[in-house]
């Protein structure tokens, strides 16, 4: 196996601040909330604990009892982890003083006051509750990542900290707390809210760059982890772009590390990604023989992995885009930014020095840009529109999908196929449908092909949704589902192509008479989820969209 040769650049070193000394930073900060009933942005180094520390000392201050002290995370796991640490430390039992609320798992009751909570369930809730009383206190995490749930979140609780004003309602406290220096533009946003700048407790962190530009940095990143692993002890963490990476990259350390002499020690190989059951994605928290955390954009932030010393940062991230040419939005793989790239070197000195091994040279880091830009610029109108607009989309914004499913759900009752819509939109909604551990990978795909319809992927999930229910509670899941003939479940499915034409039409492509296909971007880049529909639907569900579509393509 070849070397990647790194250059040592740079130091960086913060002053670790003693425990006693971190409270008393932490307590002088939130007296200076205590005595203004207005907000606050805070910036915070990366590891200072402000996620966890800053809702539990505004709790004990008696700040927000009178209601809840909400906390934002941009993530699912970041919320479910957060939440179990503080009830930890908190000594209390999850659900009870502390709990967190993601979509489709609510663990809170009538005694939560600390309340983690991903920033679309929040929004979610804005919607029946514009003035969000149920809330003392909203704190908006992870500010600096710019989904377009939280940019959305910071008109929403400044309209309803002004309106609650005016109301002579209890007032709501906001807190906005970012890890980058981009803190200012939101204290000008919230008529230049007081600033509070908190030291980390990081220690120092050694910067390596690559001599060379690497023309593929999954090999690099490959090489790189056994030559960290011949220095004994501590995790390491790699930031990949997607799961097909993460798990190829996996099997292949797995691979290697079968045939590695003794004296190298055991590895165990963890993957992390979004679309993992969460069963999974706790076992990058369990301790045991060095891991090596093979993960997405996921780990940049919120989540603290103990044990990790080193950081292998390929600067790659898989970033979603809208393309107003076809209307459709993008999966693509690019550049991080300065900001990101500064954020998973910081990964590395959470609890001792670490090294950050950045697979690009220092000359190509010189060139990304200063800061990601925001999700709000890069999706298409209609994530935003339904996001935002509740008096346009008034029906839309009590279905927890895009617009575009929405409108599916809401003509559905005329083809007569609402169940099977329904039913369809909530298989879409979830990441994934099915787990493909790697052990077993040729199993699930043959038990996939009893399911295939000819109608397209929306079919086929109906299909495996149909069967799933006929053996609900069967010991022999697995076996029954095999044995299932999937002609026996169906029924007439052109209603519900049909519908799924009318909610998706910007999304409809034309196969060529002859199969042939042209290459738009790269082999990266695909459509997934295709459903076969009639061109006659397409035209009675937007006529003037598809004339606009014609006349361009003539032109």
């Amino acid at each position: 196996m070849s070397q990647v040769t790194f250059t040592y650049i740079a130091l960086l070193t913060i002053q670790i601040v003693s425990k006693q000394l971190y409270s008393i930073k932490w307590e002088n900060s939130v007296s200076i909330m205590q005595n203004d009933n207005s907000k606050h942005s805070i910036f915070s180094e990366t590891g200072s604990g402000k996620t966890t520390q800053i809702p539990q000392y505004l709790y004990e201050a008696g700040i927000g009892r009178q209601g809840i002290i909400g906390i934002t995370q941009p993530r699912r796991v970041a919320a479910i982890s957060l939440a179990a640490r503080v009830a930890e430390e908190k000594k209390v039992q999850l659900g009870k003083l502390v709990g967190y609320t993601v979509r489709f798992e609510d663990v809170t009751s009538s005694e939560t006051k600390l309340k983690f909570m991903t920033d679309g369930m929040l929004l979610r809730e804005a919607i029946g509750d514009p003035l969000l009383l149920r809330y003392t206190v909203v704190i908006l995490d992870e500010a600096h990542e710019r989904t377009v749930h939280t940019d959305v979140l910071f008109g929403v609780v400044k309209a309803a900290q002004r309106k609650r004003t005016e109301q002579n309602k209890i007032p709501l406290k906001v807190v906005v707390m970012s890890a980058t220096m981009d803190v200012d533009l939101f204290s000008q946003y919230f008529n230049k809210s007081p600033v509070l700048y908190l030291e980390g407790r990081q220690h120092p962190i050694q910067i390596y760059y690559t001599k060379q530009s690497q023309s593929d940095y999954l090999q690099a990143a490959l090489v790189s982890i056994f030559q960290i692993h011949q220095v004994p002890s501590h995790d390491i963490l790699v930031f990949m772009t997607g799961q097909e990476e993460i798990e190829a990259l996996a099997r292949t350390c797995r691979d290697i590390s079968k045939h590695l002499p003794e004296s190298c020690g055991p590895m165990t190989v963890v993957p992390l990604y979004a679309s993992l059951p969460p069963a999974q994605q706790l076992r990058v928290f369990q301790p045991g023989s060095r891991k090596v955390v093979l993960s997405t954009n996921i780990a940049e932030t919120s989540i603290t992995i103990s044990g990790i010393k080193y950081v292998i940062d390929t600067g790659m991230v898989k970033a979603k885009r809208y393309n107003p040419g076809s209307g459709l939005e993008v999966l693509a793989v690019q550049r991080v930014s300065k900001a990101q790239a500064w954020q998973r070197s910081g990964r590395a000195g959470r609890e001792d020095a670490g090294s950050c091994y950045r697979l690009y040279t220092e000359e190509e880091f010189d060139n990304l840009a200063n800061m990601t830009v925001p999700e709000i610029q890069r999706y298409g109108p209609h994530t935003l529109l339904f996001s935002g607009c509740k008096c346009v989309l008034l029906r839309l914004h009590y279905f927890m999908c895009s617009s575009a499913s929405a409108q599916t759900l809401l003509i559905s009752p005329e083809f007569s196929c609402a169940e099977e819509v329904l039913t369809i939109i909530s298989l879409l909604s979830v990441d994934s449908v099915l787990y493909n551990p790697p052990a077993r990978r040729d199993d699930v795909l043959a038990v996939r092909k009893k399911f295939i319809s000819s109608e397209g992927d929306h079919m086929t999930l109906l299909n495996i949704y149909r069967a799933f229910k006929k053996v609900s509670g069967n010991k022999v899941l697995t076996q029954t589902l095999q044995n299932m003939v999937t002609s026996s479940s169906l029924s007439d499915l052109t209603n519900v192509r049909r519908c799924l034409a009318h909610g998706l039409f910007m999304n409809a492509a034309e196969l060529q008479p002859d199969g042939s296909y042209v290459l738009l971007h790269t082999s990266r880049c695909y459509m997934r989820d295709l459903c076969l529909v009639d061109a006659d639907w397409l035209q009675e569900a937007a006529p003037e969209y598809f004339r606009r579509k014609l006349r361009a393509t003539k032109s």
